[in-house]
């Protein structure tokens, strides 16, 4: 039966008051998550930022408290709270009840405010309606005024107590709203972080941030150019320079024309890099047009020097700004009267006149550095060139890696009973080595096909000791191997003509992992595998790409829980637990791979999380070659010393479970 339309005239309906934050915060926060509600918070700290850097009051403290309660305090002039005859209104009613209220709406004519990083009248009421409960408490003209929010409605309206201090500011308290956002735990990390970028970019004013009793400190005298000095340390490959300036302009002929502060302060460095916008104190995460302004004035300057003194060699492509940021600790710092966000959470700016300000701003700053600083820019020029040559080296590299990584790919899928993985991330993708067809079987069902692929070795594998290379390179097994690992092999040999020089940069996997059962045949191939790994790619063992995929040896159910123990003494130790907690159990011998339950399969052997590898190391290479040379080549006397003597060690013992 079709469902019945009841789309019409009534069905149009519209938030009102609190509602139009707690039901959509992604609107006004960019995300109902913990993002948005560590942007309500930045709302707040906002507000006594801008009364600061106003010159009202030189510091701002912040805390957690363990309920989950954020209090932010600042010595301004306190919010007026008074009755407004224009709006008809109660100020704290406009400000902390109504969206689209406050006091930065005529920056441009420097009436209040006039670099401000709250600007639309959005940021305190949106907090507000968004929190489980807020408490303000506002000192101003020897008053003390006290409002009580609970889920954005104002309980018992404004109190007002006369005081004898000359106190002024004002402290806020609340708590964010789990009804509201998905997730309420800001992290410490981020108040400290939040606090120390403003304190680079308020030069002079104070951040404290307190939780559990502990107390940090932000300050920076000289703000952005003490931040610089603190990341470049004694890194730096130039001094650190500092530029401002303050222009007036329109981003169109028809808008209105407005302020622009700009201050930057850089250096060059061959082992740190860090680039960072802010404007009117806000981290530009995106940046916006500072960036845009940034790329094209620093390579168009820097370009201009290496081809003008000759610095490129014949026909040399032109540095990019990659290769500029290698090398660039730069910070900006913007102020303007009128400012364009991309949205409310303020990660980026459109200004058209602040992108062509600060590209004017920087070329010719950097013009006249490069003039009167001719052994820094010699300096500078060399590390640029340096960081291009290498990229595009690199890049170089990657595009042949790409293309043999393609023609191995082609080659190794022809290969019978391969299976490959869906993955080209080369630094993700794994190879199995199994025994016979029955595992790989068992190992394809059970596998994550996007990056573990799979090949069986049929029978017992040649011994490459004993074997000499003609018959080495004609062993398909051996050649089906080595074709796709597809890094080649390290001998150089008549024989040898199928394969290229050994390159490890060719090796398809990232782990080459021999997955044979527990038992002595399932040893043995591991052995002539891992023999064979050892004389013909010794690189990849020494590189720490070959892994042993440890199988259980037992499997112990119980009628919640399956146990595996991979050897007697830990099968010994949960038999142990099992009678101790007096639940009955079950003890089998595991079968070979091939006869495992794919969850089994994949939780024992495959599940990155669950399963033992053993990566084969050469740490002990000389007694490694010897005991190789002994056991599998052509000292058959010497081996059967070695067992006569030894032997009696590696004598599987009766299982007498």
């Amino acid at each position: 039966m079709k469902k019945e339309q009841n789309y019409n005239n009534e069905s149009i309906k519209s938030l009102k008051g609190a509602d139009r934050v707690r039901k959509r915060p992604g609107v006004i926060f960019g995300s109902d998550g913990l993002e948005g509600c560590e942007h309500s918070f930045f709302e707040i700290l906002s507000n006594s930022i801008d009364e600061a850097r106003e010159g009202f009051g030189k510091e701002i403290v912040v805390e957690k408290c363990e309920d989950g309660c954020i209090i932010v305090e600042d010595f301004g002039r306190g919010i007026p709270v008074g009755y407004n005859k224009l709006e008809k209104k109660y100020n704290w009613e406009l400000i902390f009840c109504e969206l689209y209220a406050g006091g930065k709406y005529n920056t441009n004519a420097a009436e209040n405010y006039e670099y401000s990083l709250g600007l639309n009248g959005l940021g305190l009421c949106a907090t507000q309606y968004s929190s489980e409960f807020m408490d303000v408490t506002i000192h101003r003209e020897n008053k003390e005024y006290l409002l009580h929010f609970k889920k954005g409605e104002n309980v018992g309206g404004l109190k007002e107590t006369k005081t004898k201090e000359t106190k002024t500011g004002t402290k806020i308290s609340w708590k964010p709203d789990l009804e509201v956002f998905t997730d309420i735990n800001i992290p410490i990390s981020y108040f400290k972080d939040v606090l120390k970028r403003q304190a680079v970019v308020n030069s002079g004013i104070l951040f404290k941030f307190k939780h559990k009793e502990k107390l940090n400190e932000f300050y920076y005298k000289e703000g952005i150019k003490d931040y610089v000095k603190e990341i470049a340390k004694d890194k730096a490959l130039s001094k650190v320079v500092y530029f401002n300036a303050e222009k007036k302009g329109k981003d169109r002929k028809d808008k209105d024309e407005y302020k622009v502060k700009l201050s930057c302060a850089f250096c060059f460095s061959n082992s740190v890099k860090l680039i960072e916008y802010y404007h009117n104190s806000s981290w530009l995460e995106h940046g916006g047009s500072p960036e845009k302004a940034l790329k094209q004035a620093f390579v168009s300057q820097i370009h201009s020097y290496l081809k003008q003194n000759g610095k490129y060699n014949k026909n040399e492509n032109k540095i990019s700004f990659v290769d500029v940021e290698e090398s660039l600790i730069f910070v900006s710092s913007s102020f303007s009267t009128q400012t364009s966000y991309e949205n409310q959470t303020k990660k980026a700016i459109t200004n058209q006149f602040i992108y062509e300000a600060m590209l004017e701003f920087l070329k010719h700053n950097l013009e006249i550095y490069f003039i009167e600083n001719p052994q820094e820019i010699e300096k500078i020029s060399k590390q640029i060139l340096i960081n291009k040559r290498s990229r595009e080296k690199a890049e170089k590299t990657r595009l042949n890696l790409k293309k043999m990584l393609v023609t191995n790919l082609d080659f190794a899928n022809r290969i019978q009973k391969f299976v490959d993985c869906r993955s080209k991330d080369i630094t993700k993708r794994e190879l199995f080595i199994v025994e016979g067809d029955s595992a790989l079987g068992a190992c394809k069902q059970s596998r994550d096909a996007n990056f573990q692929a799979i090949i069986p070795v049929r029978g017992k594998i040649l011994n490459c000791l004993k074997s000499d290379y003609d018959k080495i390179f004609k062993n398909d097994i051996i050649k089906d191997l080595i074709k796709v690992l597809g890094c080649g092999v390290e001998v150089k040999n008549k024989f040898n003509k199928d394969f290229k020089t050994f390159k490890l940069e060719g090796l398809r996997w990232n782990k080459v992992i021999i997955c044979t059962d527990a038992d002595v045949d399932g040893f043995q191939i591991r052995t002539l595998i891992l023999t064979m790994l050892y004389r013909l790619t010794p690189g990849l063992i020494e590189k720490g790409y070959v892994y042993l995929a440890l199988s259980p040896l037992f499997e112990i159910i119980t009628k919640e829980k399956r146990y595996f123990a991979y050897d007697e003494e830990e099968k010994i130790s949960i038999i142990e637990q099992l009678e101790k907690e007096k639940k009955k159990y079950e003890i089998n011998r595991s079968k070979g791979l091939g006869e495992n339950e794919p969850d089994m399969m994949w939780h024992t052997t495959m599940c990155p999380e669950t399963r033992r590898l053993v990566k084969v190391e050469p740490e002990q290479e000389e007694k490694t070659k010897e005991m190789f040379n002994l056991m599998l080549g052509e000292n058959l006397q010497g081996r059967k010393d070695y067992i006569s003597k030894f032997g009696i060690n590696y004598i599987e013992k009766a299982d007498v479970s």
